[in-house]
């Protein structure tokens, strides 16, 4: 069903259409059920018509959605970038090992030993990474995890703050008494 005829516009045979969505046409960018307003030019009802769906079938260009994992730490974070950084040099070596090899170049031994030396490198900043993890995790604590060294460590610490500020506010009592309340002066 072309424009035209949705309009209302007359057939050939004088017969008119009326202006209601034909429920099999193929047109996706009207909703069904939507029917034309009648007595307007085509700019001003394709004006309402895009209005009207705009209020209806408004949607944001994105949603923001909660991160399933937390970011990890800067520490962390580093190591990760520096890892892949040395794991790509070291792949790109080896391909190009590999094709000098083939070719029969002369660069073909300088690069292997470059290859195996940037595999040790590369081996390296992985270990490093689970390294500065466990480090971090270690004196910052883990959220989810219930035996976290570090939380009872801090709450170790907080419990020798609370005792040591019981102690001191005992002390500041018995000296604005002035020793009052002491069963000996000694």
């Amino acid at each position: 069903m072309g424009t035209a005829e949705r309009r209302g516009a007359p057939r050939v045979d004088g017969a008119q259409l009326t202006g209601h969505r034909d429920p099999g046409a193929t047109d996706r960018d009207i909703p069904e059920g939507v029917a034309e307003p009648s007595g307007q030019t085509e700019v001003q009802a394709h004006e309402v018509d895009r209005g009207a769906r705009a209020q209806r079938y408004y949607r944001p260009l994105w949603v923001e959605e909660p991160a399933r994992r937390r970011r990890m730490p800067d520490p962390v974070r580093t190591a990760a970038v520096r890892a892949v950084l040395l794991i790509a040099v070291t792949l790109i070596q080896a391909m190009v090992a590999f094709l000098c090899t083939m070719a029969g170049s002369w660069l073909a031994f300088p690069m292997v030993i470059s290859s195996v030396v940037s595999t040790i490198a590369a081996t390296w900043g992985a270990l490093d990474v689970w390294v500065t993890r466990q480090v971090w995790n270690q004196r910052h604590g883990v959220v989810s995890v219930p035996s976290s060294t570090a939380r009872a460590l801090r709450r170790e610490r907080r419990r020798t703050r609370r005792q040591e500020r019981a102690a001191e506010r005992a002390q500041e009592r018995i000296r604005r008494r002035g020793g009052a309340g002491q069963l000996s002066h000694s």
